[in-house]
């Protein structure tokens, strides 16, 4: 579903039912509702305008952290199940870990439930330059990391706390979970494990020292864990 062109219950400017402040006066329009997509909703929306989920007004108060992107007091609130926190100002969002999973399994098996159905997603890339955040929790710096790696949504991720999501980003990983894109993430990921393990055969055959191979071969042995850990990628639990 499309964002519908509704007016500022301010100042009666046209604007986009999914905008979060009026071009012209300022007031704020739109916040997180939807509990399934994430998708921005206009203030008094009944119905999601992205997925057609019924909303879940957001609840909550000051959180007591600042945003990772430009510094601002967070809010701390529900939608549906989900707690997040999100900024008022950039409208960025924060997950805690445990959330975040959650979100992505039931994304998955909203998926199964429809089948795989190609849902609309946003093709714009971010061309802002790169710039490594905070983490709201611990404060240390970030890892930028493309989602499944091959989502082309880029999310900032401290693995002891939680993700960042910049504003609609949580909303197109929800699309790209279940348009299928775990499935496909872990099709690849098998494809690169089998490609790895033909070549380390092709290196034993080849090979006349035991002991260098020996050496590839414990790469190999722990390969998977290791794109585990080092990767920095919450969405690799979902990949075994």
């Amino acid at each position: 579903m499309n964002a519908q062109t509704l007016h500022c219950q301010s100042c009666g400017a046209a604007v986009s039912s999914d905008s979060p402040l009026c071009h012209y006066c300022g007031a704020k329009l739109a916040t997180i509702a939807c509990p399934s997509c994430f998708g921005m909703m206009f203030l008094g929306t009944e119905f999601c305008p992205h997925c057609g989920t019924a909303a879940s007004p957001w609840q909550g108060g000051e959180a007591g952290m600042l945003c990772p992107a430009c510094e601002s007091p967070m809010l701390e609130g529900t939608v549906g199940q989900s707690r997040l926190h999100q900024c008022g100002k950039c409208f960025g969002l924060w997950l805690d870990v445990t959330t975040f999973e959650r979100i992505c399994r039931d994304s998955e098996q909203q998926a199964a439930v429809l089948g795989g159905a190609n849902l609309a997603q946003s093709s714009a890339v971010n061309l802002d330059p790169v710039r490594y955040r905070r983490c709201p929790a611990c404060h240390e710096l970030m890892n930028r990391v493309n989602f499944a790696r091959c989502s082309g949504v880029v999310v900032d991720i401290c693995r002891a706390h939680g993700t960042w999501f910049d504003r609609n980003e949580l909303q197109q990983i929800v699309l790209f979970v279940r348009a299928g894109g775990l499935d496909r993430a872990r099709g690849r990921q098998k494809e690169e494990l089998a490609a790895e393990a033909r070549r380390l055969e092709a290196a034993r055959s080849a090979s006349s020292g035991s002991g260098t191979f020996e050496a590839r071969g414990s790469v190999h042995g722990g390969l998977l864990d290791l794109s585990v850990s080092a990767a920095g990628d919450l969405i690799e639990h979902f990949l075994h």
